[in-house]
């Protein structure tokens, strides 16, 4: 039942030490209003980064080739070799941790300075890739018009292209349907089976994507006389295998299928995405538990403030303790009043720290929202619901620890030692 009279006799004791009052209750309006703030900070940093990676297959590892470091077999050191289809198989039978193999070839003219692309009247210079379908569920691309690469594409070796967004701009007028038609890329046609825009712009292997063409592995290896070579393999791994673990068997098994050395760290070498990520979500898991101790420390200085503030409050209201004592007052009764006055002042300064705080947020979050960059280090700050609560209750708790003992305090006064007090 609502208590009129107790309520009134807190906000007389409060108004008595007005700024003591104010000062400790700024403490900890500061103290949550920084937790929440650091929190929401904390987690817009890692939304942008987590958003740059969103689409591509944190389980991935790529593996490319690099001239030698050490001599072996009767080789020397800084030769250069490279990678052959007959790797696919040996790689896919051998390793069985291995979800998906995606080879890779750039050719074609590549990321050439001068034009090697050209349709009619229009030219430019792109990057050609030679893929299989694979590659699109390791680092994947939304499809415009027309359909990625498929299987047949592959074995038929068919002289088909899936081209960039960029790409489709400079070769066709803004009203054109590229697909069906036909493009040169160093001389040779090839049919235009889609139109790809990326995911996401902030993270790609092999160039930039809006500016790539896809074509058939097989395609360009023969039509542009690579033989079987292979530039580079992607690769994602089943859900409960170790990263690193499959990392060193491909890298050993590519190392003895091509007769270099070892213990040989140069020639074979490559980017493990999933250890990068997993070092990632370590980092902001740490940052999260910093953030937690300043925050909780700054938020246990106010409760220490809010526990002298009720000392001096139990001090100047010895007289009245010693009255309620001698007119039947429980202990209880006097324990509850001073832990309800400590709890009051707690949670007031804490909401409106609180509120401002995940108002501040939001300020900066539309302000980001409104500026529409795809680019930013910063997205979406601000705190999930439960942990902003789990901060309000701390901070409840805390205030009833602090009045705890100052209410211990008020009920070891004898009434008349109180009746006595000037």
């Amino acid at each position: 039942m609502f208590d009129l009279d107790k309520w009134q006799e807190i906000f007389a004791a409060l108004r008595k030490n007005k700024m003591r009052t104010f000062l400790t209750a700024f403490g900890v309006f500061w103290g949550i209003f920084m937790l929440i703030i650091m929190l929401g900070s904390g987690r817009g940093l890692q939304n942008a980064v987590f958003e740059n990676m969103k689409d591509f297959a944190t389980n991935s590892i790529f593996v490319w080739s690099q001239p030698t470091s050490e001599p072996y077999a009767g080789f020397p050191r800084g030769r250069r070799f490279n990678f052959r289809n007959d790797d696919i198989a040996a790689l896919r039978n051998n390793i069985p941790e291995i979800e998906i193999i995606a080879p890779r070839l750039q050719g074609g003219g590549g990321s050439a300075s001068v034009d090697n692309v050209v349709r009619g009247l229009q030219s430019g210079a792109f990057t050609v890739n030679g893929d299989y379908p694979e590659w699109n569920l390791i680092d994947p691309v939304r499809m415009r018009e027309g359909r990625f690469l498929n299987v047949i594409d592959v074995e038929q070796s068919r002289k088909v292209a899936v081209i960039g967004d960029m790409v489709k701009e400079a070769l066709f007028e803004d009203d054109e349907d590229p697909v069906g038609e036909y493009i040169r890329i160093n001389g040779i046609y090839f049919q235009v089976v889609g139109v790809f825009s990326p995911l996401n712009s902030n993270m790609s292997f092999g160039g930039d994507k809006a500016q790539s063409i896809f074509i058939p592995l097989s395609t360009l290896q023969r039509t542009y006389n690579y033989g079987d070579i292979v530039g580079w393999f992607a690769f994602t791994i089943k859900k409960n295998a170790d990263a690193a673990v499959v990392d060193q068997k491909i890298k050993d098994l590519l190392k003895a299928r091509h007769r270099v050395a070892p213990h040989d760290q140069q020639a074979i070498t490559g980017f493990n995405l999933e250890r990068e990520f997993k070092k990632i979500s370590g980092l902001f898991t740490g940052i999260d538990i910093l953030v937690w101790i300043v925050g909780i420390g700054t938020l246990l200085a106010g409760v220490i403030g809010i526990s002298n503030i009720m000392l001096i409050v139990v001090k100047e209201r010895t007289k009245e303790i010693g009255i309620q004592r001698a007119l039947g007052a429980t202990p209880l009764k006097i324990i509850s009043q001073i832990i309800t006055e400590s709890v009051f002042l707690t949670t007031v300064a804490g909401y409106f720290g609180l509120v401002l705080a995940v108002f501040l947020l939001e300020v900066v979050n539309k302000a980001l929202s409104a500026n529409g960059s795809e680019n930013m280090i910063f997205r979406n700050p601000g705190v999930d619901f439960n942990i902003a609560m789990a901060a309000l209750a701390i901070l409840i708790v805390s205030g009833a620890l602090a009045g705890l003992m100052p209410a211990k305090r008020a009920v070891s006064i004898k009434p008349i030692d109180a009746l006595r007090d000037e």
